[in-house]
């Protein structure tokens, strides 16, 4: 059965206008928890053929609120089925073989699910020029599917050397295990700084993707299709929230979701999150949504050295939970496994791609998305605005409905995060990622309102044990005399 609804937007960029005046709610609201990842099923729900037009402003669009086609028309899934397995680890074993560092590997788990779908392997030349010149790739049949990020593996002389003819090579783990075979390959070419300043829109140095990746690369990459062995997992403790694409799909189908809104973020969940994540779905229930779910996905491949690490972030993100700050019942976390580049309103448009692949309908997408501060210069490496606009442009997306995000501070008369309200501006208190970060690493509390103090405790937690890390390691050691 298709739902629609009729949006009303203000001009013929391709987003929903979330800045409408809001509703008197409480802002205490508490969610009764269950389980933090593993909420009981929702009872059956009855939806109806149409839903009521919500006039927002003028010029109209019909958007179907079913859950969305992925690019390509189906996922990709590259994982060898277990029967065959033992026969394609035989065959590798005989290939030329290349090993991956972390970050490939982080690749080929993402190719592998069908986050990248259509693309079935690392990119050939013709693909990644697509990708690089256009942010997408042309299909057969004329259509166009967004790809902004080149996806690829690069090789150096003596690599390309040993693989000689072979038309096809074994890609060996970080831990020495072989998980995949690459068919039919391509060797060509590695710019690096054509690719670089293409991606990034510089070539300043201080670029962390750059630096842990694309620097110390080969000069050639090797693009081909696919195998997986089997499935990639990193035994962190965290796999189990690592779902794929069709995992994530098959428990929107469970839920029996008719909007499914993805919030990604590579920071801890703080009050300002969930005000705009709870305030989403409020908007979407008025629109006449009967069930709309949250996709709370953080993202687990490559961050900076700076950045909160994956685990403290899931331990943070289950606190929220627990704490009633969002409702476990209409809210999944999983691992989005990407690995980061801080590359702005390049970056912005592959993840919300890889959401319309896992079954969101609805991508919220806030300032600066995916950027970072100039690594040479005192400023914002993109204008914070750009990455909304991209999205609301960006070939490929049109069939994602683009939820651009309200901005949220701290409200220092009614002591909580709320929307800012540009006439009283000095009331709002903005805190950064490097001011939060701040606070915890000297034990000290933000101010009441700001995170749930379950979650907040597991950062200052987190902090300590960092700083005593550190400080154990320049002790220094005592020489006899």
């Amino acid at each position: 059965m298709s739902l629609t609804v009729r949006l009303h937007i203000t001009n013929t960029l391709f987003h929903l206008n979330l800045k409408a005046p809001l509703t008197k709610r409480s802002d205490n609201t508490k969610f009764l928890h269950s389980s933090v990842y593993h909420p009981n099923p929702l009872s059956p729900l009855v939806f109806h053929q149409r839903m009521s037009s919500v006039p927002l402003c003028k010029h109209s669009v019909t958007i179907k609120s079913s859950l969305i086609d992925p690019d390509g028309g189906s996922l990709v899934d590259l994982v060898v089925p277990e029967s065959k397995r033992e026969l394609k680890a035989s065959e590798a074993e005989l290939l030329p073989q290349l090993k991956l560092a972390k970050i490939d590997l982080e690749w080929v788990h993402v190719i592998s699910e069908g986050w990248a779908s259509p693309l079935k392997g690392f990119m050939r030349e013709d693909e990644y020029l697509q990708s690089l010149h256009f942010n997408s790739l042309r299909m057969k049949d004329g259509s166009v599917v967004n790809m902004s990020l080149p996806i690829v593996l690069a090789i150096d002389d003596e690599d390309k050397e040993r693989i000689r003819v072979s038309t096809d090579v074994a890609l060996v783990g970080p831990d020495g295990d072989i998980v995949a075979i690459l068919r039919s390959i391509e060797i060509y070419k590695h710019n690096k700084e054509e690719r670089i300043a293409r991606t990034w829109g510089t070539t300043a140095p201080g670029l962390p993707y750059v630096e842990e990746v694309i620097t110390p690369a080969g000069n050639w990459l090797i693009g081909g299709d696919l195998e997986v062995l089997k499935p990639i997992k990193y035994k962190d403790g965290l796999d189990q929230y690592r779902l794929s694409p069709q995992q994530l799909r098959k428990e929107f189908d469970r839920r029996q979701a008719d909007a499914v809104f993805a919030f990604q973020l590579r920071n801890p969940v703080h009050n300002g999150h969930a005000l705009l994540m709870n305030d989403t779905r409020r908007r979407l229930l008025e629109m006449g949504y009967k069930n709309p779910i949250l996709l709370l996905h953080p993202l687990g491949g490559f961050t900076k050295a700076d950045d909160v690490p994956l685990d403290v972030r899931m331990e943070q993100h289950s606190k929220v939970l627990e704490d009633g700050v969002l409702d476990p019942a209409t809210t999944i976390v999983a691992i989005f496994p990407s690995p980061m580049h801080y590359a702005g309103p390049t970056e912005v448009q592959w993840h919300a791609k890889a959401r319309i692949n896992a079954g969101a309908n609805f991508y919220i997408v806030g300032r600066d998305p995916a950027g970072m501060g100039h690594p040479t210069e005192k400023r914002d490496l993109y204008d914070p605005d750009h990455g909304k606009k991209v999205l609301s442009m960006a070939p490929g997306l049109e069939k994602l409905n683009i939820l651009p995000f309200r901005v949220a501070a701290y409200d220092t008369v009614e002591q909580k995060m709320a929307f800012f309200d540009p006439s009283r501006a000095k009331d709002f208190l903005f805190i950064s990622g490097t001011k939060m970060r701040a606070y915890a690493r000297s034990g000290e509390y933000p101010p009441d309102g700001f995170m749930c103090p379950g979650g907040w405790d597991v950062l200052v937690k987190h902090y300590e044990s960092v700083q005593a890390e550190e400080e154990a390691t320049q002790k220094p050691t005592a020489v006899s005399a």
